[in-house]
């Protein structure tokens, strides 16, 4: 367990690296994008520039998220701050969205009331702007960890859409030069609103999903009942509940009915079966309840004094208490 707990630790610390110099790229060109939007009187310049904004504060709170991230647990916030980091992807995702928002809005003005566009300053700006998001767009894919965690895909995926928002700019600037069609730089402003909707949606959907405590898209629950169940001393497996504590972290609780009376020894050495099973589908904290098949279930009861129950942690930054509890029976803490 020490060798994903420094597994993950080396994932944080590359994450920090990644996200402190894309703040730093990020918010020094955010300036001068949004200066040259304003002389050129280019919207899709100003949009990116406000993109860039929204990168630089979610880059930032990415940042932050982080380093609240790794702080201890306390007696109040047992499993530690890590959920922060989801609530900063959300904000992430909410910023998209309102930018994209107000793209929209500026692009319809600029339809009604089109403006004289300085097209050559604007093509300059723009490419700057696309090899900047490019720099630090590959910094991040190689970098950091964009497939896995939630908050460091939302911070990705807001310079992607920034960086689709150049290569826009530099078409609608190419456009007004060559044709002197300035309509086609709200139109434009527009196609790069829709994608940055649409990144921010899959954003904010994804880290409320993880706050409404649902289930891992990636985890299919029958088949872990199906796993428990192929174990022959296993009668039947219920309230089976899988939850996400932060991106790539997944958590387990459930009742597991034995077939018939087990002594201690065995029913421990069950456990420690069915831990590794599930720590093989990717889930590292795990509780479960051991029941006899003649221990009634109540539904506003989770246990009772009938009742055995186990709890384990793969994460070595907690220090679990584990009870079990059977009939008469006092019995000692479940190893690790």
């Amino acid at each position: 367990m020490a060798h994903a707990h420094d597994h993950n630790h080396h994932h944080h610390s590359n994450n920090q690296k990644v996200l402190l110099w894309s703040f730093i790229i990020i918010s020094a060109y955010m300036f001068i994008e949004a200066f040259g939007g304003w002389i050129t009187n280019s919207l899709a310049l100003l949009s990116d520039a406000g993109h860039m904004l929204s990168d630089a504060l979610s880059l930032g709170i990415a940042l932050l998220a982080f380093r609240y991230g790794v702080k201890a647990a306390s007696r109040d916030k047992s499993f530690g701050y890590r959920r922060f980091e989801i609530l900063a992807a959300a904000f992430n995702g909410l910023t998209l969205m309102l930018v994209a928002a107000w793209i929209v809005f500026e692009a319809v003005a600029r339809f009604v009331t089109p403006l004289p566009i300085q097209s050559t300053g604007m093509l300059v700006i723009a490419v700057i702007g696309l090899i900047v998001n490019i720099v630090v767009a590959v910094m991040m894919f190689k970098g950091g960890d964009t497939h896995d965690n939630l908050n460091m895909r939302g911070a990705f995926l807001h310079v992607i859409s920034d960086l689709l928002g150049s290569v826009a700019a530099i078409l609608a600037a190419l456009a007004v030069k060559w044709y002197g069609w300035t309509w086609v730089d709200p139109l434009i402003s527009v196609l790069v609103a829709l994608l940055v909707l649409r990144s921010g949606y899959f954003v904010l959907r994804d880290a409320l999903h993880i706050l409404m405590e649902g289930t891992p898209r990636q985890i299919d629950t029958a088949h872990i009942r199906a796993l428990l169940l192929e174990q022959p001393e296993v009668a039947d497996i219920h309230d089976l509940h899988v939850w996400s504590i932060t991106s790539g972290e997944h958590a387990l609780a459930c009742h597991v009915v034995l077939t018939q009376d087990q002594r201690l020894s065995e029913v421990q050495q069950l456990l420690h079966r069915l831990e590794a099973l599930l720590h093989e589908q990717g889930i590292s904290h795990v509780t479960l309840q051991v029941e006899s098949q003649d221990h009634g279930h109540d539904a506003q009861a989770v246990c009772s004094s009938t009742s055995l129950q186990a709890a384990s942690h793969a994460h070595d930054e907690h220090d679990h208490d584990e009870h079990e509890h059977a009939h008469h029976t006092s019995t000692p803490p479940h190893a690790h």
